[in-house]
């Protein structure tokens, strides 16, 4: 018997919860479709995305045809879950300028060749419901009493909660039945936060039609530090390399925590599991050879295999303070008058390290920010192109623009 896309998820660690698990394997021995949905609230993806879109991967990569279903509709409403006040409302033109990018995004990890994956927008349907009718032959199914028992809402009862998000199961559900009727989706996956809106659209589908389908969740995941997945102390990891560039991405792998190593090899990389164990069992300073090639993996997925190399190829030099560190090492611009004039070293540390003045002061004090290798001291002017460090690993090509 070929193998089951249902098992190798949950080796890799996917899979959190799912509503018919038996029923679910037998399922998945045949093709199927599958959705999984996002907001487009950003012009990008970030790295707490990237657990969804592997999923998809491994789903195709078994012979299912997987969608990723762009929010046009729902994020003029805006998600409630994991929030403690209502999500800034945003724009058509907001909303339809940051699709696309998305959308190539996720030609990075999928096919889309002859239909072996699709990008929808439910803006396409949600925006023509009439209320009257929507609410006669969709709302009839939905107990009041029931949402709010969901977690979703039950957060956010003492925050407040508007009637405008508390359409969003509604609307959440509904597309799951209408992905059922116009593409004969029978599945849909997405983090822990969605558990309760994916299994109203399990139960509407039953209810409209009369027909068994299916959600799974992966776990929303922290580090071992209990820090969100994708965040770092200068904001969201960015799968757009404009935001944040092919080398930070590479840093964030290689400076993941020891004890996320092997968890993360096994999310957000294809290697073979055998290989994910092997790397996960390093101790001590041979744990750096997994970081590196979890580095290496992820970001040659996200940004393919060039950019990769010369991620590494930079981290490398960079950290051994030897040879050339190209052009992938970050770089901050400053005026080229500016700079001739010269600037205060903490004015321009603060400024390249997205720092405030007094942390800058304080690191220069404690002897540690570096100008071409050496210390730099306070009262320095700096005012030609060099190679800035902040600690150990945190670099800036300084040039003048």
């Amino acid at each position: 018997m070929p193998p089951n896309v249902y098992d190798t998820l949950c080796e890799r660690g996917f899979v959190y919860q799912v509503s018919d698990e038996a029923a679910l394997r037998i399922a998945l021995e045949r093709p199927v479709t599958l959705y999984w949905g996002f907001d487009p609230t950003a012009p990008s993806f970030h790295a707490g995305s990237l657990i969804g879109l592997m999923m998809l991967a491994w789903f195709q990569r078994f012979g299912h045809r997987p969608i990723g279903l762009g929010g046009g509709g729902t994020a003029l409403i805006g998600d409630p879950s994991g929030k403690s006040s209502m999500r800034r409302v945003l724009s058509r033109e907001e909303i339809d300028a940051n699709l696309p990018p998305m959308q190539r995004q996720l030609a990075r990890y999928l096919d889309f060749e002859a239909d072996r994956a699709l990008v929808l927008n439910n803006a396409d349907w949600l925006t023509k419901l009439n209320y009257i009718d929507f609410l006669r032959d969709i709302g009839r199914h939905f107990s009041v009493n029931h949402m709010l028992a969901a977690e979703v809402y039950k957060t956010r009862l003492e925050s407040g909660l508007n009637f405008v998000e508390f359409n969003y199961m509604l609307l959440q559900a509904y597309d799951f039945l209408h992905l059922y009727r116009t593409q004969g989706c029978t599945l849909q996956v997405g983090g822990s936060d969605q558990w309760s809106h994916i299994l109203q659209g399990v139960d509407l589908i039953r209810r409209e039609e009369r027909a068994e389908a299916f959600g799974l969740v992966t776990e929303l995941l922290t580090t071992a530090s209990g820090q969100k997945m994708g965040k770092t102390e200068k904001g969201a990891v960015w799968l757009d390399p404009a935001l944040t560039s092919p080398y930070d991405f590479y840093q964030f792998w290689i400076n993941a925590e020891d004890a996320d190593v092997e968890r993360f090899l096994a999310l957000f990389t294809f290697l073979p599991m055998d290989r994910v164990r092997a790397l996960g069992a390093l101790q001590g300073a041979d744990l750096r050879q997994a970081k590196e090639v979890l580095a290496f993996e992820a970001t040659a997925i996200t940004h393919g295999e060039q950019e990769a190399v010369q991620a590494r190829d930079t981290s490398l030099a960079l950290f051994s303070g030897s040879g050339s560190v190209g052009d992938a090492a970050p770089t901050f611009e400053v005026d080229a008058g500016r700079l001739s004039s010269g600037i205060p070293v903490h004015e321009l540390f603060a400024e390249a390290f997205g720092k405030s003045r007094r942390e800058a002061r304080e690191v220069i004090q404690a002897g540690g920010a570096y100008l071409d290798g050496a210390p730099v001291g306070l009262g320095q002017l700096i005012a030609a192109p060099a190679m800035l460090r902040w600690g150990k690993k945190d670099y800036r090509r300084l040039v003048a623009a």
